[in-house]
């Protein structure tokens, strides 16, 4: 029987490094937390489905049909710069800056719309096939999510799709709102959650996992949704986060735990 025994445990270990391997470690990938540095009041009406932020300029963009806008604000004094509505039905999703445009994606109606980024006037509209939800940008290329765990790369000037990455661990997860951070991560949404998972967008890798259920106060969960909207802060190691109808936008870090 002793042969027996090691030949088990040995196809066992084998087993065990195959799942690492393809993903199934999950439990392995690192955790940080979020640390709050500030606040700021946020539209609670504000079914928020994208932010940015653009020098000195905060995009946000909101869904549900006939209540879908994007807007620009002075990231400096809230005060709103421009706006614009997308027409009923279409329901709008992420929203990301890409050098001389601003685009704005929309839930299943397959619309990508290109504005100006000064007046938010749109440009046109490109077709695209499947579900849109997050959106950013990303070393000139357009990086954009439809609620699975695929990060798609996009053409910013013909929304062309160039390549595409699956995550190699977490593959439950359902891609939201995005973030380009400065050092080549992309932050996502993690819907329905309020969790943030950290991606390596060139290998799929999940860096990190970083859970946001704590921001909000008891009382202010009660009329609000799930964490919705990550904006790296320029020349900062700071992020604005916030969700929908969410009363709070919070100025944050994201720092490994220990």
């Amino acid at each position: 029987m002793e042969p027996n025994r090691r030949t088990s445990a040995a196809l066992l270990a084998l087993a065990l490094l195959a799942m690492a391997a393809c993903g199934g470690a999950d439990q392995a990938t690192p955790r940080w937390r979020i640390e709050v540095l500030d606040t700021r009041p946020h539209t609670q009406g504000a079914f928020t489905q994208g932010l940015d932020v653009a020098g000195p300029v905060l995009y946000e963009g909101t869904g549900k049909p006939g209540q879908s806008w994007v807007r620009a604000t002075d990231l400096a004094t809230g005060a709103e710069l421009a706006r614009a509505e997308l027409p009923t039905p279409l329901f709008g999703e992420g929203v990301a800056h890409a050098g001389t445009a601003v685009w704005q994606l929309t839930w299943q109606d397959g619309i990508a719309v290109e504005r100006d980024p000064a007046t938010l006037a749109e440009r046109r509209r490109v077709r695209y096939e499947g579900e849109g939800w997050g959106l950013c940008t990303r070393d000139g290329t357009l990086v954009m999510s439809n609620g699975s765990d695929t990060l798609t790369f996009r053409d910013p000037a013909t929304f062309d799709v160039v390549g595409s990455t699956r995550l190699t661990a977490h593959n439950e997860a359902r891609l939201n709102e995005l973030d380009c951070a400065p050092d080549g991560s992309v932050y996502a949404n993690n819907w329905p959650t309020n969790e943030i998972l950290r991606i390596d967008p060139d290998s799929g890798a999940v860096l990190a996992t970083i859970d946001g259920s704590g921001l909000l106060s008891a009382a202010e969960r009660a009329g609000a949704d799930v964490l919705n909207g990550i904006a790296h802060l320029p020349a900062t190691d700071r992020f604005l986060v916030t969700g929908k109808y969410w009363p709070t936008v919070f100025e944050v870090r994201f720092v490994p735990e220990g």
